[in-house]
């Protein structure tokens, strides 16, 4: 609702307000709104929240002020009028405000739009203008009674359109039927349950709309509206056809989706020869009963989606033009062909269709995803059919009859059994042919000469090992614009062989056995504006390809070039992909074209990059490099590599990128890792904000409990109220992954918890199967779903989506489609074992070209993660993908051969020296409050040594002064199980701080309050190497907590969670691996931003195309205006207070270590400390006694 006051909002700003024509009101700063036809003045901090009052203006009055300058009065119409005075900074803002406002004035107050403002009554004044042909109040809370109630709208004496939908009225208002000039009239989802026989006094009325209330019966009054041509039952709990509407002979239409009604008797539409459509789609409709001989002549367009019929005859239909029977479990269809014009049968179970006589005037037909073994013969009789889709069948053959018929332009027969194709008869007017994932080993000697109208060709993931000649002589009229030859064993022979398609635009050739690309034949195609030639065998990219003046894209990832290709000096170039080859340097122009948007040169592990040419890089909002992998501690104690990660993101043919990865290898002390990708379909807000944020959540989330369920509920839960007025309209799939250990049993193998709510799915690879991990919630898709969203009175539109909006039903946003649409995750944990293999992460778009199947056999193929993410996208892209597609492939390398355990340590040996646990004493300066751990950056280091500076994180081990300090070595399989219980040992918890105290409740920043400062952010984590548990911290600023309140706190944690396992929440970084903005102190910002080396990396997008950009970072998460160095080369920043920071004490010393807290003084040199500054501990090992 706040969206839609949004769209009509004309003027808006923040001025000195005073209401009233006295003076007994003070002036006061508000938020001004002119909206619509109405002025809105409103507090400034809650503006579009709180207490809002409405003065409209139409009939009303805008006059000057002399006696204050740039001073406006508005007045609203009738004798009850209210007045508002607003004083203007400027001329300009004076001058603009009162000529919008005139033109509202003057407006004829015929059409009044009141929706959207949570109004309980209308403004009284308006009776009194007799003008009010149209009201609009839906989505507010109208009340019966009141004197701007219901129960006075009869005194609109022109009142010809009422729209009272979604006011949650419960009971039919029958004061409205006294209105008899009403001709329109909109109740939907209002909870009804009954309607009156008074709405027979509605003579006038044409259009009642009734959707989505508790509706089972009409009243047989209702017959007695002559005019009635338009009525709205969808949605309700109608068991059958209302017999009334057989009166209702202006009615043509019977709109009655979502109903109960589980038998249509076609006898019983005989009496209603007015409806000629029929939409009962969504009804849990079982059959459809045809035992009348008497034809059914009047019926011509009939919608039975979505239902569960196994068997459909309306061979009675005589009249039937249009059918759409999608989604049901027909084995068998009977129809009749006499008017018959569109088809659409696909997702049943179809094994034989017939029609009689033949459809002369069939068009379009679609039976794709059936179980047709043969097309029958009346197909290619059809003489005007124009789009046959049969692809997802089982189909051995296509008949020669219908490759030649005079009247099909679009044939799709992808994903069937396929092995040769038939000759074709000239000059076919065939223009889109789509045979992808068949068995053809050739097409045609004559194929292209002949289909002279082909202008799109896919034959992709064939068995293809050449193509045939364009045309028989060196003069072509071939028209083809895109082919697509993906996943076939052709060579570069077949690339000679193109030269004839002179209008080519777009040519994949990904994945075959190409070794080379001949120069000559490449500077023929001179219109070629996207080439794709990945996963080949090519040493280079032939330096003609600078003639393809009109080239935008080119992919060439996992070949084996070592030249950079010579493209950036086309004028049109927007993306180059050269990731996954063997590229040492790159040699280039002076200057690179302004359109270059997209750049990938990761897994060239060779590629040295000079300051020269990062400079030039500077403008391209997406730069991929590699980066050097952080080395943690982990690693230094030689933990085996237990996972890695690879993704891949494509924009399609959209202009921009909705889809974001978070992968995080190292998540917290404990070998643990977390991915997860989003898809915000249309926006890339929501998906950005989760990408920078989620892993944050979900660290916080698991320190609060072990339950995967909990945990991650909680987390997307979190994570959807963060969202804030960027999740009221807009929403995103997510999906996220977990691998732990299980708290219960430390010595085990790893678990994987997955949670998931829109289409985002993932597989794993077990045993070389896959092994579905996630559940799709799109209406389509699921029935349990459905039905949730219908018995929430829903409107689903006839395109499947919950208010024309998603076709999702669980989202993170949308937050104004509660309760239809939820957050809700699906959570599944499952053990992983030595035979799994990898994990696969991705968006709709790729599982709705790739196959689960077809997806682990390509990855099982490549192995390598980056490189089988990057191909996972090319085949989708090549199958017909043009939405944007994302993938993560994370290689599990989980067994018993990867143990790299050590004998413990004796007891003499693990003995050491007392631990010392303290801040750093040289500095007193150092703010008590940061967390986490961070690295100060040098303005001479090299970009790649920035980029991996800027996702690494230092060691968390505490210091120690010889080999015996060593702690036991223990491998990721099987940790120390006693870890948690050592009795001179804390439990460091470095804290996250992605959202700060001076946050609004909706997770973004409040336009009342100042930003936080010293606080800077951007998608990674700042961190401060600093052991944050030696500190009383607060939970906000204000009065610290006295130590009595702190170990209660702790002490009622521990009797929550006795057996849970302590988890430790690290800092999660949108990681080197990942790709992420620099975090660096504000100081340093300026020189690095003038270091040649780092300049080109501020504010781009690196290794992931969707971080956002620096300068939008302010509204995501806090960004720090500077912090104090430290001259042993760390650096502290003010961050949020963890909620979970507190002291770690083993049960067993809790009442030993308050006694030393409450003995010890700090001993910070110089001025008083303040109250948070921590006191330094010293623990003996007598302690352990």
């Amino acid at each position: 609702m706040i969206f839609d006051q949004q769209e009509r909002t004309l003027l808006k700003g923040v001025f000195s307000v005073r209401k009233g024509k006295t003076q007994l009101h003070k002036w006061a700063e508000r938020q001004v709104i002119l909206c619509g036809t109405s002025l809105i003045v409103a507090s400034v901090k809650d503006s579009l929240t709180g207490k809002m009052h409405i003065l409209p203006l139409v009939g009303g009055k805008v006059e000057e002020v002399k006696r204050r300058q740039h001073c406006l009065m508005f007045s609203s119409a009738g004798p009850q009028a209210q007045t508002y005075y607003v004083n203007f900074d400027t001329l300009t803002d004076y001058q603009r405000w009162h000529r919008q406002a005139s033109k509202v004035v003057s407006q004829t107050i015929s059409l009044v739009d009141l929706s959207c403002y949570s109004l309980e009554e209308v403004p009284e004044y308006l009776f009194y203008c007799q003008d009010v042909t149209h009201l609009n109040l839906r989505h507010n809370f109208m009340s019966l009674d009141g004197p701007g109630g219901l129960i006075n709208f009869s005194r609109f004496a022109q009142l010809r359109s009422l729209n009272l939908s979604h006011n949650g009225l419960g009971v039919f208002p029958e004061s409205l039927c006294e209105i008899q000039t009403l001709t329109e009239l909109y109740l939907s989802c209002n909870g009804l349950s009954a309607v009156p026989s008074r709405l027979e006094n509605l003579q006038s009325l044409q259009t009642l709309c009734l959707d989505g209330n508790r509706l089972d019966s009409l009243p047989e009054e209702l017959g007695s509206l002559a005019q009635l041509c338009s009525l709205g039952l969808s949605f309700n709990d109608f068991p059958q056809v209302p017999g009334v509407v057989e009166r209702l002979c202006a009615l043509d239409k019977l709109a009655m989706a979502g109903n109960r009604v589980e038998t249509l008797d076609l006898f019983s539409l005989l009496r209603m020869t007015h409806i000629k459509s029929i939409d009962l789609r969504l009804n849990g409709l079982r059959c459809v009963k045809s035992e009348t001989l008497e034809p059914v002549k009047h019926l011509t367009q009939l919608d039975l989606r979505d239902n569960q019929l196994t068997s459909l005859d309306l061979s009675s239909a005589c009249s039937l033009e249009t059918l759409q029977c999608q989604r049901n479990q027909l084995g068998a269809l009977t129809l009749s062909g006499f008017t018959l014009r569109t088809l659409h049968a696909s997702d049943n179970g179809l094994t034989t269709v017939n029609i009689y006589p033949v459809p002369s005037q069939l068009s379009n037909m679609d039976l794709s995803r059936n179980l047709l073994e043969y097309l029958p013969d009346w197909v290619c009789d059809s003489r005007k059919i124009e789009v046959l889709d049969v692809s997802h069948n089982l189909l051995s053959e296509l008949p020669a009859r219908l490759l030649s018929s005079l009247s099909l332009r679009k044939l799709l027969a992808g994903n069937n059994r396929l092995e040769r194709l038939a000759d074709l008869l000239d000059h076919i007017p065939l223009e889109t042919l789509d045979l992808q994932h068949n068995k053809l080993r050739e097409l045609p000697e004559s194929f292209f000469y002949k289909a002279l109208n082909l202008k799109y060709l896919n034959v992709s993931a064939n068995a293809l090992e050449t193509i045939p000649p364009s045309s028989q002589s060196e003069e072509s009229l071939s028209t083809l614009q895109e082919l697509y030859l993906t996943g076939n064993n052709l060579n570069e022979n077949c690339a000679a062989l193109l030269v004839g398609h002179q209008n080519l635009r777009v040519l994949h050739m990904a994945y075959n056995q190409l070794q080379s690309f001949p120069a000559s034949k490449l500077s023929k195609l001179e219109v070629l504006e996207e080439l794709n030639l990945s996963g080949n065998k090519l040493k280079t990219i032939p330096s003609t390809v600078s003639s393809c003046k009109r080239l935008h894209t080119l992919i060439a990832h996992s070949n084996h070039i070592s030249v950079f290709p010579e493209v950036l000096s086309l004028p049109e170039i927007k993306l180059v992909d050269v990731s996954c080859n063997e590229q040492t340097e790159i040699l280039l122009p002076d200057s690179l074209p302004s359109t270059l948007q997209e750049l990938d040169l990761t897994s060239n592990s060779s590629l040295m990059l000079e300051h020269k040419t990062l400079n030039l890089f500077s403008h391209i909002s997406t730069l991929k490099l590699d980066q050097k992998p952080a080395v943690t501690a982990g690693d230094a104690q030689g933990t085996s590599t237990l996972w890695d990660h690879g993704y891949a993101e494509m924009c399609g043919q959209r202009n921009k990128l909705c889809v974001s990865v978070l992968a995080v290898d190292r998540f917290g002390d404990s070998p643990e890792a977390a991915y997860g990708i989003f898809d915000g379909d249309r926006n890339e807000e929501v998906s950005r904000l989760l990408q920078c944020t989620m892993g944050d959540v979900l660290a916080e989330e698991i320190q609060h409990s072990s339950v995967d369920s909990v945990y991650m509920s909680n987390t997307f839960l979190t994570s959807h109220r963060k969202l804030g007025m960027a999740g009221q309209k807009l929403g995103a799939s997510a999906l996220l992954c977990y691998i732990h250990h299980e708290s219960s049993e430390p010595g085990r193998y790893f678990s994987l918890t997955v949670a998931n709510v829109g289409t985002c799915q993932a597989v794993l690879c077990r045993d070389g199967q896959p092994l579905a991990l996630s559940k799709v919630f799109s209406l389509e898709q699921s029935a349990e779903e459905m039905e949730r969203v219908k018995l929430a009175k829903a409107i689903i539109t006839e395109d499947n989506k919950v208010s024309g909006v998603t076709c999702c039903s669980r989202l993170l946003g949308c937050s104004y489609l509660f309760p239809w649409v939820l957050p809700k995750p699906c959570v599944h944990t499952e053990p992983l074992c030595s035979q799994d293999e990898f994990l696969i992460l991705g968006n709709k778009a790729l599982f709705q070209k790739v196959s689960y199947q077809e997806a682990v056999s390509t990855v099982l193929a490549v192995r390598d993660p980056r490189a089988a993410a990057k191909k996972l996208c090319t085949l989708a892209q090549s199958y017909g993908c043009r939405d944007n597609v994302g993938a993560v492939v994370v290689a599990l390398h989980i067994g018993e051969d990867s143990c790299t355990c050590e004998p413990p340590l004796s007891n003499a040996e693990a003995r050491g020296p007392p631990l010392l646990i303290s801040m750093f004493p040289g500095d007193p300066a150092t703010p008590s409050s940061s967390s986490g751990i961070a690295s100060e950056f040098n303005s001479e280091m090299s970009a790649s040594e920035v980029g991996s500076e800027a996702g690494s994180t230092a060691s968390d081990e505490h210091p120690s002064s010889g080999p015996t300090a060593r702690p036991e070595r223990r491998c990721s399989l099987h940790p120390t199980a006693t870890l948690w219980a050592h009795p001179a040992l804390f439990q460091r918890q470095p804290s996250s701080a992605t959202f700060s105290s001076n946050q609004s409740d909706n997770g973004l920043d409040s336009d009342d309050e100042a930003p936080l400062e010293g606080v800077i952010s951007n998608g990674s984590k700042l961190e401060v190497e600093v052991d944050i548990h030696c500190c009383a911290f607060q939970l906000r600023s204000g009065p610290p907590e006295s130590p009595k309140d702190l170990d209660g706190r702790h002490d009622s944690r521990g009797s929550d969670y006795p057996n849970s396992k302590m988890r430790r929440q690290n800092s999660v970084v949108v990681s080197a691996t990942n790709g992420c903005l620099l975090a660096v102190c504000g100081r340093e910002i300026s020189d690095l931003k003038k270091s040649p080396s780092t300049s080109s990396l501020f504010g781009k997008k690196l290794s992931n195309g969707s971080v956002v950009a620096l300068e939008d970072s302010h509204n995501i998460i806090e960004v720090a205006l500077e912090a104090p160095k430290k001259k042993s080369g760390y650096f502290a920043a003010p961050a949020q207070q963890d909620p979970e920071d507190q002291l770690i004490i083993p049960p067993s010393l809790e009442q030993d270590v308050r006694e030393q807290l409450r003995g010890q003084s700090p001993v910070v040199p110089g001025p008083p400390p303040a109250p948070l500054t921590p006191p330094l501990l010293e623990f003996s090992p007598a302690l352990e006694s």
